[in-house]
């Protein structure tokens, strides 16, 4: 793996006078010169609108737009490309499932079931679907700093749920839920199931008929792709019977004075011009990490937060968030008195890039009686040695703030 740092042109670079530790990849990741160079080569020699031109540019652009619907439902083991949407990211595609399906099927009573470990990308579009509708939130616990769900709480919760939306990986614990057994169970209870796949897409295997969801979501730039690009999957048969998320070009069948019919899905979730490039980078990063291998990914990032997890376990006073094991590439933390945004600048004067604060996870947070944490995590070109270089730092700035 670490040769493959190589083609991650930021990573070959100096901050602060110090070579640069990389460790905010559960914010976005760094992308590849695989990448880079297929977005590059877009605008260079394929940039056109899609769909609705018929010279070669706009074949070209349409011809490789369409590529990575497919090549989106290959890596996802969709049933077709039909059932992948193009959106901004996890976030938009989490909003077009509430306002989307929510609207049509959600009434005054009805229960959507949550997570307290949930992003706020996955919480507050359910909020406001629930104001909107008159629907109610239900949340699954979290067991104490360990970080796991209450298993034992899910069928008597999901007893009258309509949707159960949950995190597969959480960004700020790094628990790996059990999503096939997620959706086996809220399948039973007869609800309808989405996977917030940001934190696990780019790090894992995903086989949407294995995991049985309903909807998945991710975004590409957490899983070395481009920034606002990202897909929503939806069982086609879910999809159709959904009403249009937003109005304009590109999704529409037929348009008169008096009204309009609409798309196939799923252009008739895709509205207006479509991040094309974005699509082109999106393919180019699939291709690299199958190109690597997601299993491999995996195993690398599992290693990587075990070892994270002993070294700083260390240093004294630290409180560490999150299973003990079995855990994702991450670990988030508390070093003793030291404020998290204390801890990131100090990092950073010798290059250390953390992330600190609430990792927009603010009820989860406030439940473990905490204000902020510091979060360190991982990819697939990062080294144990840089661990190490964490650790001995995280111990200078205890010492220092301990005088």
């Amino acid at each position: 793996m670490e040769a493959r740092r190589l083609d991650f042109p930021a990573l070959d670079q100096d901050v602060n006078g110090n070579r640069l530790v990389y460790l905010d990849n559960a914010a976005t990741t760094q992308k590849p010169r695989a990448v880079i160079g297929e977005i590059r080569r877009f605008y260079e020699r394929d940039n056109s609108n899609v769909h609705r031109g018929v010279h070669e540019l706009s074949n070209r652009a349409t011809l490789g737009y369409e590529g990575a619907r497919k090549r989106a439902a290959e890596f996802l083991n969709a049933t077709s490309a039909e059932e992948i949407i193009f959106t901004r990211g996890t976030t938009e595609s989490i909003n077009l499932v509430a306002s989307a399906w929510g609207a049509r099927h959600l009434r005054r009573g009805d229960r959507i079931l949550l997570t307290e470990m949930e992003h706020h990308s996955n919480l507050i579009p359910w909020q406001l679907l629930a104001a909107r509708a008159g629907a109610r939130l239900d949340f699954v616990p979290v067991t104490g700093d360990e970080g796991l769900l209450d298993l034992g709480r899910i069928d008597e919760l999901l007893d009258g749920t309509r949707l159960f939306a949950f995190t597969h990986i959480s960004n700020a614990l790094g628990t790996v839920n059990p999503v096939g057994e997620l959706c086996r169970r809220a399948k039973a209870a007869g609800a309808v199931t989405l996977v917030d796949a940001a934190q696990s897409a780019g790090h894992a295997p995903l086989n949407v008929r294995e995991i049985g969801c309903d909807f998945l979501a991710l975004s590409a730039h957490k899983m070395a792709g481009p920034t606002g690009m990202g897909l929503l999957y939806g069982r086609r048969e879910l999809l159709e019977a959904m009403d249009p998320y937003q109005g304009g070009g590109e999704m529409i069948s037929s348009v008169d004075f008096g009204g309009s019919t609409w798309a196939a899905v799923p252009h008739k979730f895709e509205a207006g011009t479509p991040d094309i490039s974005g699509a082109f980078g999106l393919r180019a990063a699939m291709d690299y990490l199958d190109g690597i291998g997601r299993d491999r990914i995996l195993e690398h990032d599992r290693a990587l937060g075990a070892y994270a997890y002993a070294r700083l376990a260390e240093i004294p006073g630290i409180r560490l968030l999150g299973p003990a094991e079995g855990r994702a590439g991450l670990v988030s933390f508390v070093l003793g008195d030291v404020h998290a945004h204390d801890v990131v600048m100090l990092a950073d004067r010798v290059g250390i890039a953390l992330r600190g604060g609430h990792h927009c996870t603010q009820p989860l947070h406030r439940k473990l009686g905490v204000e902020s944490t510091t979060r360190a995590s991982f990819y697939l070109y990062n080294t144990a040695e840089e661990i190490d270089r964490l650790a001995d730092v995280l111990r200078e700035i205890k010492r220092y703030f301990s005088r």
